[in-house]
Parts: C-alpha cells; structure tokens; sequence
C-alpha cells in the first residue's frame, strides 16, 4: 500500500509495455511521473525560498532597532523650560501648574524639569507622562540622594561607594528598563552640581583633591570617585537598552571650595558619557550673598565649560534670581539676563528658570518665582515675547544632526 501522493513505480519487464496509460489522460505514467516528480520539485524548492525569505525578514524585523527620537540642538534661538515649584521632592508634578506658569509667562515651555530622587526608589513614570502630554521634554534631577533631602549633610546609604559595589543594581536596572518602556525622550542630569558641598555625592566628600597614587596618571580622589560612578550608572542604563534619553553633565557656575582639584573638567566623565553640558547659573539666592548681574555669575563658568568639549550643546540647566529691593532691581537682572543670553552666551541652547519661593534656616523667604513682583512678571513675559525663545521641542532621529 502506497502512502498518498506517491505513484507505483512501473517495471517495463513486468508489463511487456514501457509506457502505461491512465485511463484519464492517456498520458505515458512514466511521463506523468516526471512531471509530477518536476511539479513537487519546483513547489519544494519555491516553498523552501518562501520560507527562508519569511525567516529572512523575520530577522530583519527581529534586528531593526526601533526609531528614536531626541531633542535636538537649534541652529537659531533657544529653547525655554522650567523647574515650576513641585514641592519638597520637587517631583509633585501636575498638569494644571505647567499650564499656569505657560498662560502667566505667556509662552509654552519647551523643557519642564523635576526631581528624581533615589530616596523614592522609582522611574518618575506618572510625571514624565504628565509632561510628554503637555507637549515638553522631562528633564529629569536624578539625584542619589535619601530622605529628608536635606542640603549640606554627609553622604547616605547611595553613596558613591555602594553604587560602584553594585548594592543598588537592582534599583538602576528597574530604573531603566521603565524608562526603556517609556520610550519618549528624557533628559537626565546625574549627580547634580558635584563641585560644590551641600550635596553628599559632591567630590568633596570622597577625597576631594587627594591624589589617587596607585594610578598613573594619578587623579583627584574626589572626581575620579565621582567620574567611576557616572559612568557606572550610565553604563548599567545603557545596558538595559535605553537609548532615548540624552545625559546632562551639570555643575554649579562656581566652585566650592575654588581649588584646582574641584574645577568642571575634573569632574567630565567622557564626551561618551554626556549629550549636553549644563549649569547652574543663580543671582541673588538669599540675605548673605551679594547682587550681582546674569553676566557676572555666568561669563566666567561658561568660558570654563565650553573648554571642556566643545562639540556639546550647553543648557542653563537652572537659572534664576530672588527679589531683594534693597539689593538691586530684578526686573532690570532679568531684562539683561535675556538679552546676555541672545547676544553673550550663544552656545546656550536651553535654559531652564527656577520658578520656586522657599523659606530658609533663619525663616527668610528665597523667592525666585517670575512673579515675586509685577515688574518681575513684566521682565520675563518681554523677554519670552522675542522669537529666539522657542517654546515647542523640535525632535530629530537619535544619532542624527539636524532635525
């Protein structure tokens, strides 16, 4: 018995006849069996390439890495952002508050920035949602740092140390698998202004300018320590696939304390490593330190800064003045601020105000919102009416240079 589909072999000697006619067709069975063996060949051979294109192409969708997007740098102008007075966490982000600060200052923002605090052990996923559906980029605090979020305290249980000993690699890989899934562009500034000492990843606190002999060409301790864990914690996010999300090197305009070992280049983890340079650049912040313009607290560091790669786009990163009368006229400092910005400091692409009013040890108020007066209000709503400001991001494919 023949399985189906296979035809009985005919022998001629058998049969006293070489060919055997079907009844149906009349056509010699040895003829028809090469036709048929030719048909079943070429289907094999046409299904064999159907099938090895379709695992072709599979591959190829499976090896497609997906689009993405980032901000990209504008030739002309700058774009505006803010940091809008989201409480002690600085991450109690809503909606109704951007929308606020855009109808008073009279423009969109193009970056809204917030804390994310490693004291709260998660991805910021509802904020960067709320901010990605009101049409900005999430500029992302991403700060080792553990409750209360006290200033000038020794470091805590993220310290430097324990991120490089892998104790907190679960957290980071959670951390970046959600921003993975996020998939919308992000800008994360890690371990903010380290040049300073009021936060607890600052150098300062892991050697500061001792000399790490044991390597050649010996370092700083403090910025190499700080340098090793950038880099860990980027790698370790890059690992998980993230690819949307640009990296800010941030530091303060001034450093404290003012020594060779402390400068922003000692602290430059590698052009690999960063997508933006940043600064902090603030007036006035309280009762103790004296008035001086936009362009005093900026020239100086922006001249430092731009040394260190000047391939990177730089971002005011923070920016503002408090309202102190009696000091000098804020109205006037924002005024000159804008115009400095357009005309001085032509590598600033973005620059983020610090719209908050807190209260201090002493229970003296810091007020740097827009609207600490009217005239204040005024200065900035003139400066944001000039076209240089660009209030919508524009997105470019990532790893591409223009938009």
């Amino acid at each position: 018995m023949k399985r189906p589909g296979h035809l009985q072999y005919i022998n001629p000697r058998a049969t006293g006849s070489v060919f055997k006619h079907t009844r149906r067709t009349g056509v010699p069975l040895i003829r028809l069996q090469f036709m048929w063996i030719s048909s079943t060949t070429l289907f094999i051979v046409l299904l064999g390439i159907a099938i090895y294109s379709n695992q072709v192409l599979v591959h190829a969708a499976e090896k497609q890495v997906p689009i993405i997007q980032e901000l990209a740098v504008p030739e002309k102008g700058a774009y505006t952002g803010a940091y809008v007075d989201f409480g002690e966490g600085e991450d109690d982000v809503t909606l109704e508050a951007i929308e606020r600060f855009e109808k008073m200052v009279g423009k969109h923002q193009t970056i809204i920035a917030l804390g994310n605090f490693w004291g709260e052990q998660q991805f910021p996923i509802k904020n960067v949602h709320i901010i990605t559906r009101y049409g900005a980029v999430p500029l992302l605090y991403w700060s080792p740092w553990d409750k209360p979020y006290s200033e000038g305290v020794l470091p805590d249980r993220f310290n430097l140390y324990n991120i490089l000993g892998g104790m907190w690699d679960a957290y980071i890989d959670k951390w970046a698998d959600d921003a993975r899934d996020f998939g919308k562009p992000l800008l994360v500034a890690w371990g903010i202004e380290m040049n300073g000492t009021w936060f607890p990843w600052s150098g300062y606190y892991y050697g500061g300018g001792q000399k790490d002999f044991l390597n050649q060409p010996s370092d700083y301790l403090g910025p190499m320590i700080f340098k090793q864990a950038y880099r860990y914690v980027v790698d370790r996010v890059r690992a998980k696939g993230v690819r949307n999300i640009q990296w800010v090197f941030h530091v303060n305009n001034y450093s404290h304390p003012t020594a060779d070992w402390n400068r922003f280049a000692a602290y430059y983890p590698g052009s690999n490593y960063v997508d933006w340079l940043g600064l902090s650049v603030y007036g006035k912040l309280d009762k103790f330190m004296g008035w001086g313009s936009f362009y005093d607290v900026c020239n100086k560091a922006y001249q430092e800064i731009c040394r260190i790669d000047p391939s990177k786009p730089l971002m005011a990163a923070e920016w503002g003045v408090g309202e102190y009368p009696a000091s000098g006229n804020k109205a006037e400092w924002l005024r000159k601020a804008f115009k400095d910005f357009k005309e001085r400091f032509p590598r600033i692409k973005a620059a983020v105000y610090w719209h908050e009013r807190w209260q201090n040890s002493d229970e003296s108020y810091s007020n740097l919102r827009v609207n600490s007066s009217p005239e204040a209000l005024g200065a900035f709503q003139e400066g944001m009416e000039d076209a240089y400001w660009i209030g919508k991001p524009r997105f470019q494919i990532k790893g591409s240079s223009k938009p």
